[in-house]
């Protein structure tokens, strides 16, 4: 596994950073005419996640027998906006631009229970963005797209940080403080969007 992370450690450096750079331009390009996106973002993979996910072992057997062509998330995006009801449309102009492979909303499994949210694509690279680099061993074919509100963003990332840190198991107490957090955010989304969809309601009739 050493020669591995050796690779992917070049691969990373030479490949995946300017790719993912190009990437982040060419969204921004793509979805420049839409509104209330607060941004818009792409990153390589680094070493250290990448070998955490290619370790990974379900039932005891490694999940990925050739991480470095398996693992479609090397370099990933990710679209930030204001409303719930602006992830369709932004999901909508990317399947204007991008062909996509998988395209899927994460949902909490039961109706009483709250935790992560988001709409994730597995999208192909476009031409335009590989344009340049000349290794087709190492130039990734797929990235991952996804698109979250601002308070989907902030729960996630949050989150994400506190299971990263900890070696542990979280108590009951912190598994529930964490779903409360969760359920504040779920509602916070909920009434902005009713908000902007009352007030964009009044404005129309206003303005016949």
């Amino acid at each position: 596994m050493n020669n591995l992370e050796e690779i992917y450690r070049q691969r990373h450096s030479q490949f995946l950073v300017p790719v993912a750079e190009k990437l982040e331009l060419h969204l921004k390009d793509c979805l420049s005419s839409l509104h209330r996106i607060d941004r818009i973002c792409s990153r390589a993979k680094s070493p250290a996640r990448f070998m955490q996910k290619a370790l990974k072992k379900v039932n005891q057997i490694p999940k990925y027998s050739d991480p470095l062509n398996q693992i479609l998330d090397q370099i990933g995006a990710r679209v930030v906006t204001f409303y719930t009801s602006d992830v369709e449309v932004i999901a909508k102009e990317i399947n204007r631009y991008f062909h996509s492979i998988e395209n899927k909303i994460l949902v909490p499994d039961g109706e009483s229970e709250f935790g992560y949210i988001g709409q994730h694509f597995i999208l192909l690279l476009p031409s335009d963005v590989l344009a340049g680099f000349n290794d087709d061993d190492n130039l990734p074919q797929f990235f991952e797209l996804q698109i979250k509100t601002l308070f989907q963003h902030a729960w996630s990332e949050a989150e994400h940080d506190l299971g990263y840190k900890t070696t542990s198991q979280l108590t009951s107490l912190q598994k529930r403080k964490i779903a409360f957090t969760a359920a504040q955010a779920w509602g916070a989304d909920n009434i902005f969007n009713d908000l902007y969809n009352e007030l964009e309601s009044d404005h129309a009739l206003n303005s016949q």
